[in-house]
């Protein structure tokens, strides 16, 4: 029997973890679910929705476009360097928005987003609920899923396809200032091959993922600040799970709508 329950304990701690997993998920679906439903059901609340577009979307702007900035020329660089190694440095313009407008702009515009609005929401609303302000606002009528949760839903899914273009013109400009300033490309010829491979298929799908991590970004942010408890740690720790739990969904979903649109 003790040998017997050796072999069972791995299993078990597994079951337990996987069991654990799905009841994460279900909780998560069925707060989606909820949000949506509320969002799209009055009364709704225009000057909480536009405030909440300003913070996300123009406050974000100086992030998330030094992000494009940098990456878009670090990718050029990287490569014509490694086109070098197959005489295909001229590669770089096609390659770069490629990249770029399909992959790391909406991830790491959706990324940066995560650090900085998930955790602000999490830890406004945890704090609302330790201290009992959302119970004041249900003694007082007002519903805080369509007064605080439906706004920043609505306004993250919003704002990132905003951030998101900005972020791909920028990193594209990027590529462009080094690979000009620093390789030795021709700026008419680069900017003319970057049009010939841009497809609108590329910007569609870079939009839609952005709607979709906006979404998940604000669901994970409002999920985890709103079921917070136990005080100042709890608050803390909502609003690291917070962080974490967008990152997770944004690289999910990026795989998911990458295999179901280049599939």
């Amino acid at each position: 029997m003790p040998a017997v329950d050796t072999l069972l304990k791995p299993l078990i701690a597994l079951g337990a973890f996987a069991l654990g997993m799905l009841a994460v998920v279900g909780r998560l679906a069925i707060f989606a679910v909820q949000a949506i439903r509320r969002a799209a059901t009055p009364p709704w609340y225009p000057a909480r929705l536009l405030e909440q577009m300003a913070l996300i979307g123009w406050f974000s702007l100086p992030v998330v476009g030094l992000t494009a900035l940098f990456t878009g020329a670090a990718l050029a660089q990287q490569i014509y360097v490694g086109g070098q190694r197959f005489s295909a440095e001229s590669t770089v313009p096609a390659v770069t928005v490629i990249a770029i407008v399909r992959e790391l702009g909406p991830v790491l515009a959706g990324l940066m987003v995560a650090g900085r609005v998930s955790s602000a929401m999490a830890a406004e609303l945890a704090t609302m609920r330790v201290t009992e302000q959302l119970d004041a606002m249900v003694t007082l009528r007002t519903d805080p899923w369509r007064y605080l949760i439906a706004p920043r839903i609505i306004a993250s899914s919003m704002m990132l396809p905003f951030l998101v273009l900005v972020a791909n013109v920028i990193g594209v400009l990027g590529g462009y200032a080094l690979a000009t300033g620093r390789l030795g490309f021709n700026a008419a010829a680069y900017l003319s091959t970057t049009r010939r491979y841009l497809e609108t298929e590329d910007i569609v799908s870079s939009l839609v993922k952005a709607a979709v991590f906006g979404f998940v970004l604000a669901l994970a942010g409002c999920y985890h600040g709103f079921r917070s408890s136990g005080g100042a740690a709890g608050v803390g720790r909502a609003t690291t799970d917070a962080v974490v739990s967008a990152f997770v969904l944004i690289l999910l979903f990026n795989l998911i709508i990458t295999i179901l649109v280049f599939n």
